[in-house]
């Protein structure tokens, strides 16, 4: 096991994040995208650190919609948009650490929900977010540039 640890993201770890979004991750976003979701929602913005060096990233915001739930239903739900850790860092419980400490945060923001999408074919992530209590509750096809679907995966909070 490696010694990590998780905090809130700063301005400083653009780069590495944007690194790491770039090698792990197809879909990839630009520097004011990153910024925008840091300063419209710091908290549930979580690099997971090791030896200083940022080797995880969870990024998400808030927003008002239907819930995927409780049908006909509005209300504010957080959207995990990107969790991604480098592959030499994978399965040392840096995932499920930033993914908890994300819902948490999410919590302190009002969120009833909070959903996602991912990969059809991502069964690692698919698990560790059932592990979390997300249901899939749809699959958006053909979500992704390259043509694959998206399964929406959505829980309820404890509010």
């Amino acid at each position: 096991m490696i010694d990590f640890k998780t905090r809130v993201f700063e301005e400083k770890d653009l780069a590495e994040v944007m690194r790491i979004n770039w090698s792990c991750l197809p879909e990839n976003y630009n520097s004011s995208f990153f910024l925008g979701i840091y300063r419209n929602f710091p908290r549930t913005f979580i690099v997971a650190t090791v030896d200083e060096k940022v080797v995880g990233y969870i990024m998400c915001r808030m927003e008002v919609g239907f819930s995927d739930i409780r049908r006909f239903r509005v209300g504010r739900r957080g959207h995990i948009i990107s969790l991604a850790v480098l592959p030499e860092s994978r399965k040392q419980g840096i995932a499920y650490a930033l993914l908890s400490e994300a819902l948490r945060n999410i919590l302190e923001y009002g969120a009833g929900e909070c959903y996602l999408e991912v990969r059809a074919s991502n069964k690692i992530a698919i698990n560790l977010y059932q592990k979390f209590g997300f249901e899939i509750v749809r699959t958006v096809m053909a979500y992704y540039r390259d043509g694959e679907d998206a399964y929406v995966m959505s829980k309820l909070l404890n509010t």
